[in-house]
């Protein structure tokens, strides 16, 4: 019987030059495998809970050698000897180590480390690619991209009030040529943008963050980019937002569009996004009032639920209980899948299963602090999460998950691209 020989973790880098977790995994068997955690910038208050040393004369508090240190000691005594191929049985051990409902006692970050690192070496033990092993024979759809091409809000350091705006390639028939035309339209927004005297310097994501005079105007340059690199705007390549509201959020409790000069409430933000929509081809709007403002989402959705994709991102935290509350209230038609909101690989595959029985689309997401790691491009195909963020063309530990989704299309002769179909009603 093959077992967990041993467990160990080590303190690395992610893309903002953060500390994080590389958890490393050895089976009985000889097999070796490792997985990196990534860290997000804005995020949800109801998140688990990332373990950091707050030792400030280390990378500034940041540390992650005490949780590091738990991977080390109490969860591998408690993991030592057990069978891999129960990824289940294995989140719930860590669940129980932990015996906190955060993970705020081992960490969420030392939790998901485990958690990935186990089920990636059980793959190569079985000599099974990560999104079969995971998915099984279903693991088929290669996911639409979105594409973070304008960043502002909390990812880069401009007058933008709106955190991403995304680019979606919907009228392509394979995953590689909706990566082509995107990069395409990547490289004739930079083009526009030095032409028109804004700077071309990317965010936390790989997305351009110029200086502009309101939140439409990033929507005007892409419209285009993507006209002059030949394409139909939505019928080819949508457009999709991730407006962070929560960190729009002041004092007085209303939504504070700083760019604009404009202070609104929910009712006065719900009129915002129908007018964007009315006038754009915008197809999904992510986190579009705050993590707080139930009742404003619920107004939300029965405004343009039947219109277009409302993603809740900081709203459901990838929490199934969270969901289903959401589902239960009718808020939201869609949810952002973060693997370290959540803490392990089984619970994050409960809230995608939770989802998509009740008709809530999904998407795969990175963290605007990623690594090389491509353990999410797996994870969507074994999901069927049917579309997938992971930043803009550019920075490599971005490419490098749209490489694996690359790689996978070829070596699957059955999966299925499905953009042209996923907005069809």
């Amino acid at each position: 019987m093959v077992y967990i020989e041993s467990i160990d973790a080590q303190e690395v880098l992610d893309s903002r030059g953060n500390p994080t977790i590389r958890a490393m995994v050895r089976l009985s068997d000889g097999t070796r495998a490792g997985a990196i955690v990534p860290s997000g910038a804005s995020t949800g208050k109801r998140e688990a809970l990332e373990l950091r040393d707050g030792d400030k004369e280390r990378y500034l508090g940041k540390g992650v050698l005490k949780a590091c240190g738990n991977i080390k000691t109490e969860i591998a005594t408690h993991l030592n000897g057990v069978s891999p191929y129960d990824q289940s049985k294995i989140d719930l051990i860590l669940k129980k180590i932990d015996g906190t409902e955060n993970y705020s006692e081992l960490g969420a970050n030392a939790i998901l480390g485990v958690s990935m690192a186990i089920a990636r070496a059980s793959a190569q033990s079985l000599h099974l690619p990560l999104y079969r092993y995971l998915g099984g024979s279903n693991a088929l759809v290669i996911p639409t991209p979105m594409l973070n091409i304008i960043n502002g809000g909390s990812h880069a350091d401009n007058t933008v009030d709106f955190q991403e705006y995304m680019i979606m390639p919907l009228g392509f028939d394979t995953f590689a040529e909706s990566l082509r035309a995107s990069a395409e339209v990547y490289h004739h927004l930079r083009a526009i943008l030095k032409e028109s005297g804004h700077i071309t310097s990317i965010g936390d994501e790989g997305g351009f963050a110029p200086n502009l005079k309101s939140n439409e105007e990033p929507i005007e340059l892409i419209l285009k980019a993507i006209e002059k690199a030949g394409y139909k705007p939505l019928d080819e390549i949508a457009i999709a937002l991730d407006v962070a509201s929560s960190e729009l959020v002041g004092k007085d409790g209303k939504y504070h569009l700083q760019g604009e000069g404009k202070v609104l409430d929910s009712a006065g933000m719900i009129e915002y996004y129908e007018n964007l929509v009315a006038k754009y081809p915008i197809v999904s709007i992510e986190d579009g009032l705050s993590e707080d403002d139930w009742d404003g989402w619920k107004a939300l959705t029965q405004k343009l639920g039947g219109k277009i994709q409302l993603v809740g991102d900081d709203l459901f935290v990838t929490n199934k209980k969270i969901l289903q509350e959401g589902i239960d209230k009718n808020v939201a038609n869609a949810i952002l899948i973060k693997p370290n909101q959540i803490g392990s690989v089984s619970e994050t595959m409960q809230s995608v299963r939770l989802a998509q029985r009740n008709n809530y689309k999904c998407i795969m997401s990175h963290r605007s602090g990623e690594s090389e790691d491509t353990f999410i491009a797996d994870f969507a195909v074994a999901l069927n999460t049917c579309e997938i963020k992971t930043g803009s063309t550019a920075r490599s530990e971005r490419i490098a998950k749209y490489n694996r989704l690359l790689e996978i299309e070829r070596e699957v002769s059955d999966t299925e691209y499905i953009g042209k179909t996923l907005f069809k009603k």
